[in-house]
């Protein structure tokens, strides 16, 4: 699917000029001055507490297997009658690819890293994205890496050299512990059996690169003073995270990859993805993080989910979630 042709200009015709202007702005001006809307069609400025945060689009795509991706295969005729109920697109899945990023003082987090650089107008829209908001690789402090597929991975490794060098990348050990088994397990998995060579050799390669500045972690690890707590969600992956973020009486989950679709994985929280390592384990950690975000009722901020990804939970019908995105709030 291409992308139109005035997207792009657009997006860099507005990239150059914002860039320009807040790279004028002196320190005394930015702390005193009422900060400037931003409104960019890649990149959705918000707040948690006192810590300003950025939702960007790293891209989109149209996954054409559709349903076919979906399991159990069994329910498919209902997820295809959910789809047209409610008006949505049958001829593929939405792939949103949304990167947040959170920048407190002279401290920047980015969580997942997008595609990286490909060869793709639909994807790399991330790094731009970064430059617009004044935020240079060699600023990034913090790169967490939710779980190693390559949506989440690539954009960390640049032509085989780390990304951001002076961050520190944090994974979770039982990831690391799974990618470096030696056979890393997928035989409960629906995806494509031929894709795995070369997804464990890329990893592999690419977490080789990453060690130097590497800290692999345990479940509930705090950073931050605790402004960021990593979490363990397995089921997607062996080591899959996601990542509570609080300041000031304010908080958000990021959910990751607990949800691929903005209905089917919250209308039946049972119905799976073919990208699943562990089916059945997505599903418990699922209705558990759900349960716990209707509880808290937490903000909820999700990769796949349609951009800038961010909303929460209605309460659960029998045992069907509804998902409410939260209304866009361009700087009013």
């Amino acid at each position: 699917m291409s992308e139109p042709s005035w997207s792009r200009r657009t997006f860099l015709a507005s990239s150059a000029a914002l860039l320009s202007q807040l790279s004028s702005a002196s320190a005394e001006e930015k702390q005193g001055a009422v900060i400037e809307p931003l409104r960019n069609p890649n990149i959705y400025r918000f707040q948690i507490g006192d810590i300003e945060a950025f939702s960007i689009s790293d891209g989109h795509a149209l996954i054409k297997q559709s349903l076919d991706l979906m399991h159990p295969e069994s329910d498919r005729g209902i997820m295809k009658r959910e789809m047209t109920e409610h008006s949505e697109r049958l001829d593929g899945i939405p792939l949103y690819v949304n990167c947040l990023v959170l920048r407190k003082g002279k401290e920047v987090a980015i969580f997942d890293a997008g595609f990286g650089k490909v060869n793709n107008n639909n994807f790399g829209w991330f790094f731009p994205a970064l430059e617009i908001i004044g935020i240079k690789k060699s600023d990034v402090t913090a790169a967490f890496l939710s779980h190693a597929h390559g949506d989440h991975i690539g954009g960390f490794v640049t032509d085989d050299a780390i990304t951001f060098p002076n961050a520190e990348f944090y994974v979770l050990q039982d990831e690391l512990d799974f990618w470096f088994s030696k056979e890393p397990d997928f035989s409960k998995s629906k995806r494509d059996k031929g894709e795995l060579p070369g997804l464990i050799k890329d990893n592999r390669r690419r977490f080789d690169i990453l060690k130097p500045v590497s800290k692999a972690l345990k479940h509930a690890t705090s950073l931050w003073n605790g402004d960021i707590v990593v979490e363990a969600a397995p089921g997607h992956t062996a080591g899959h995270a996601i990542f509570r973020i609080s300041s000031k009486g304010e908080s958000m989950l990021h959910i990751v990859d607990l949800a691929h679709h903005h209905l089917l994985m919250f209308k039946n929280p049972n119905w799976t993805i073919a990208f699943d390592h562990d089916p059945a384990l997505a599903v418990t950690t699922r209705k558990k993080v759900y349960a716990r975000a209707i509880a808290e009722k937490t903000r909820l901020y999700g990769f796949h989910l349609p951009w800038p990804g961010i909303g929460h939970l209605a309460e659960p019908v029998k045992d069907s979630f509804v998902w409410i995105p939260e209304r866009f709030s361009w700087g009013s």
